[in-house]
């Protein structure tokens, strides 16, 4: 079951100002913000000491709104005008990694799908109009 539909405003190591700025702008109020530095650590891909205080995840309540935000990996790729992609969160692992299925056809994967530290299935994709999704479960309770 979806559970959730929102913007997710993807930036180049600017992501902790772009939350205080939407904070003030918008009166937002700043629900969580993790950072690279948060992740649990990988010997075997050490986290570079620039990418710990950028954004993985920032979520934001706009009104009765949800806006998420993070920040790319440094040496990612980032191009303008695709700063925003959208999120969509569900209650199930097997309903999310359907629906990433049948997004992904005649797509491209930018992450599998996958259990990660922050959810049973999670995982990115761009689909055959352009549109990049982020598809991920968070189960009630």
């Amino acid at each position: 079951m979806i559970t959730g539909m929102y913007p997710y405003l993807v930036f180049d190591g600017r992501g902790q100002e772009a939350v205080k700025f939407y904070e003030h702008a918008l009166h937002a109020a700043v629900l969580g913000v993790k950072t690279f530095g948060d992740m649990p650590p990988n010997p075997n891909n050490p986290l570079p000491e620039e990418a710990k205080g950028r954004v993985l995840n920032a979520h934001l309540q706009v009104g009765g709104l949800d806006l998420m935000l993070s920040d790319t990996f440094p040496g990612t790729p980032y191009q303008l005008g695709s700063q925003v992609t959208i999120a969509l969160t569900f209650s199930e692992a097997d309903a999310a990694k359907a629906a990433f299925d049948k997004l992904q056809e005649d797509g491209q994967v930018r992450m599998p799908f996958q259990a990660t530290f922050f959810s049973p299935g999670y995982g990115q994709l761009t689909d055959q109009f352009g549109i990049t999704w982020q598809i991920s479960t968070q189960p009630a309770g």
